[in-house]
């Protein structure tokens, strides 16, 4: 592992936390590719494009009034020549428009690809683990 694309990535993903706390849709996807894959935490199963990613972005962001409290926890970085991906838990705290608030973790995977020498997000998955008896997300758990 090239210990400087490590500490590229990371500089990357901390420009990523800073721009989604402050709602920034540009700055929350600058390092993705044009065609990612996405499997978010909500429906549909999959969605494909930088487009998509914004749409959802844009969606979350003005759930919520004020700016967003969001960290990332245990993040973990793996790379091997052109590819890579990192996981870690991540942590929203947010007051929603609707006066409520919303204070949940989940996981989170994106794989890497330097592409034309650029470092680019080419797959974000997130989830969380549902409860076998209810059927429904378990949001509540904690790393």
């Amino acid at each position: 592992m090239n210990t400087s694309d490590e500490a590229q990535l990371q500089i990357f993903i901390h420009e990523r936390v800073e721009a989604i706390c402050n709602k920034d849709i540009a700055g929350a996807t600058n390092r993705y590719a044009q065609d990612v894959m996405l499997f978010d935490v909500v429906g549909p199963l999959q969605q494909s494009g930088i487009k998509a990613m914004q749409e959802r972005l844009n969606t979350w962001f003005a759930s919520f009034d004020g700016n967003i409290g969001f960290e990332i926890k245990d993040l973990n970085i793996v790379l091997g020549g052109d590819a890579g991906f990192c996981y870690s838990f991540n942590h929203v705290s947010a007051k929603t428009k609707d006066g409520g608030n919303l204070n949940m973790w989940w996981r989170e995977t994106l794989g890497w690809q330097k592409i034309n020498g650029e470092w680019l997000v080419t797959h974000a998955h997130s989830s969380v683990p549902f409860d076998a008896v209810s059927g429904k997300g378990a949001i509540g758990l904690k790393p």
